[in-house]
């Protein structure tokens, strides 16, 4: 199963490699193209589902809890960008950037109101989730707000579509706040655009996600209260550059067996070198 899904996922990084170049700016029509790709993604998915019986719980709960929804969250995703999009009005930017502000406004609704599950995926935590992601085993006193009732029963359980739906919202969110970024610079002086764009990151994508999450683990930011979501949009505005999907990156730094804060232990020794040398003169 593994091996079909990482020639799955390799497929679909090619086809976002061609759209993502921009990620601020999302057409309808290659919107709707991603539809396409990903409901054909999916289709081919439940196929292979079907035809495959799980080696034990454990393999069946990876599948619902990881891989379906991350197939999932981009169909979900792509969906409601061509919906966004197809549906802004015209007019002057701050027509738009209400626009933009209110759909932002129901992502946030959309987590209040999902925090106890939402917590619960993030936090990795398992003690539920035979119940959450194993077909057959839903327990309606915990999924009492669960698609479950009108899923495809042999390719759905009860909370694999929600977590679909979190990571679909999190890349959203990412996608609008760029949006209001590109329409809030249209008000910055062009002097002052002149020497941001001055400044640009020019190390590894990995090494400013790296950055993002010590800053984020230190609490440096705003009291402690900047979210990571915050601080990466700010290093993405800063820098010029975009990070996409950072989380994974994180995750891969994580799975390092040695050097996983390869940067920020550069950091400290080029500035160790430098205070050195500045003290043999």
């Amino acid at each position: 199963m593994k091996d079909y899904f990482r020639q799955l996922t390799e497929s679909i990084e090619i086809e976002l490699s061609s759209v993502l170049m921009d990620s601020y700016n999302i057409s309808i029509e290659e919107s709707f193209m991603m539809i396409e790709f990903f409901q054909k993604k999916l289709n081919s998915l439940r196929d292979f589902l079907l035809q495959y019986e799980f080696k034990d719980t454990q393999e069946e709960i990876l599948f619902f809890k990881e891989m379906k929804p991350e197939i999932l969250s981009h169909l979900i995703y792509f969906n409601k960008i061509y919906t966004i999009e197809l549906k802004r009005p015209n007019g002057r930017d701050s027509i738009r950037k209400k626009y933009y502000e209110k759909e932002l406004d129901s992502l946030t609704y959309f987590f209040n109101r999902n925090l106890d599950f939402y917590q619960y995926y993030r936090s990795k935590l398992t003690i539920f989730d035979e119940y959450y992601f194993v077909r057959g085993k839903m327990d309606i006193r915990l999924c009492v707000d669960s698609s479950q009732f009108i899923s495809d029963p042999l390719f759905s359980t009860g909370y694999d579509y929600k977590v679909a739906k979190i990571l679909a919202n999190e890349m959203l969110r990412i996608y609008l706040n760029r949006k209001l970024q590109r329409l809030d610079s249209d008000f910055i002086p062009n002097d002052v655009k002149r020497s941001i764009k001055c400044i640009k990151w020019t190390a590894s994508k990995v090494a400013v996600i790296e950055l993002g999450y010590a800053l984020h683990s230190y609490k440096a930011l705003n009291n402690g209260n900047a979210d990571i979501r915050e601080i990466m949009d700010l290093l993405e505005s800063c820098f010029d550059i975009e990070l996409n999907d950072y989380y994974r990156t994180y995750i891969a730094l994580r799975n390092r067996k040695k050097d996983r804060t390869n940067f920020l232990n550069s950091l400290i020794e080029s500035l160790t070198k430098r205070m050195d040398e500045d003290d043999l003169r």
